[in-house]
């Protein structure tokens, strides 16, 4: 165990008494490690995070490393949290790939005194400390499909979706809530096939969109969940030459969208900064391990903003929309 987890069991407990080390109060050489793992390294969204992290690392004076898998893989991402373990890293935040496969290396990490969190993509709620919600997953699906609706001028016809993997829990989520509020509010919707999984990939993504205009010919919609998924698709769309034709929108990085956006491939992208996402991440983190006890209600993050936690479950805020009119006024 660290000598800074002792001092501050020793204060929890009582032992240093009126000399206890007030919460925060950390020298150099005990500077907190905190880990941050995306789904994949390497794609603009969990770029554009890895900036947050590395911010947060500077101001909060921690030290904030930005690692993952070079693919979309839990076993990966298994490996290296064992590995990260044997390190005795003091906090490990994980976009799980897949929730049920990292169960038994976070339980293992937790039982080594490691503060456990998830991001982006959950993992499974016995297991971490916290859980870190860009956006509440039944908004942000009811507002994708309404922007689907919009983009389509009609609430009748076929659609299809782009997914992440199988695995992917925020995207499943989402895509939960999005057919659940489509069976109520838009019943004329049909989805022609299961989600598609693109694995975090645009060439993926950029085939299969040929694979469906090709397939079904009266295809009115496309719903692209991972950044990379609207890229590809748009690319597909343009390629084919209608823009007018189908609908798409979904999750994707402004600076990535720009190009599709503006000529109409792509219609709507709804997302958020992944860069605060990765800040506020850290920032919990060591909020945590500082000893602070997290309580539902909001909270105030100095030069971030309000949060709201319930329970484990922390909420970033509401999404961001990003149009042909404003993604000009955007730079990430």
């Amino acid at each position: 165990m660290k000598l800074r987890k002792r001092v501050l069991a020793m204060a929890t407990a009582g032992v240093l008494g009126v000399c206890a080390m007030p919460a925060g109060v950390l020298a150099a050489e005990d500077e907190y490690k905190i880990v941050v793992m995306p789904k994949q390294v390497g794609i603009t969204y969990f770029e554009a995070a890895r900036a947050g992290v590395e911010k947060a690392g500077e101001a909060l004076g921690v030290d904030a490393v930005f690692t993952g898998p070079t693919v979309a893989d839990a076993a990966e991402q298994v490996k290296m949290i064992q590995d990260l373990i044997s390190q005795g890293v003091d906090a490990i935040a994980v976009s799980a790939n897949d929730a049920a496969s990292l169960t038994p290396v976070l339980q293992q990490a937790r039982d080594q005194g490691i503060v456990i969190m998830d991001w982006d993509s959950p993992a499974e709620e016995d297991v971490v400390d916290l859980s870190i919600k860009e956006i509440d997953y039944q908004t942000y699906a009811e507002a994708t499909w309404d922007a689907l609706v919009e983009a389509m001028g009609t609430d009748e016809g076929e659609y299809a979706i782009l997914t992440s993997t199988l695995t992917a829990g925020s995207c499943n989520a989402w895509i939960e809530f999005g057919e659940a509020y489509a069976e109520e509010k838009y019943p004329n919707l049909t989805l022609v096939t299961d989600p598609v999984c693109t694995n975090e990939n645009v060439q993926e993504a950029y085939t299969k969109t040929l694979d469906l205009l090709t397939t079904y010919p009266d295809l009115k919609g496309i719903i692209g969940f991972s950044s990379p998924a609207p890229i590809g698709a748009g690319q597909a769309i343009s390629e084919r030459g209608l823009q007018d034709s189908v609908a798409l929108v979904g999750s994707a990085m402004p600076n990535d969208a720009r190009e599709y956006l503006h000529e109409g491939a792509i219609d709507t992208v709804l997302l958020w900064e992944p860069e605060r996402l990765g800040y506020l991440t850290v920032y919990l983190a060591k909020y945590i391990l500082d000893g602070n006890e997290v309580a539902d209600g909001e909270l105030e993050v100095p030069d971030f903003g309000t949060i709201d936690i319930n329970g484990k479950e922390v909420i970033m805020g509401p999404p961001s929309v990003f149009t042909d009119e404003n993604v000009d006024d955007f730079d990430f």
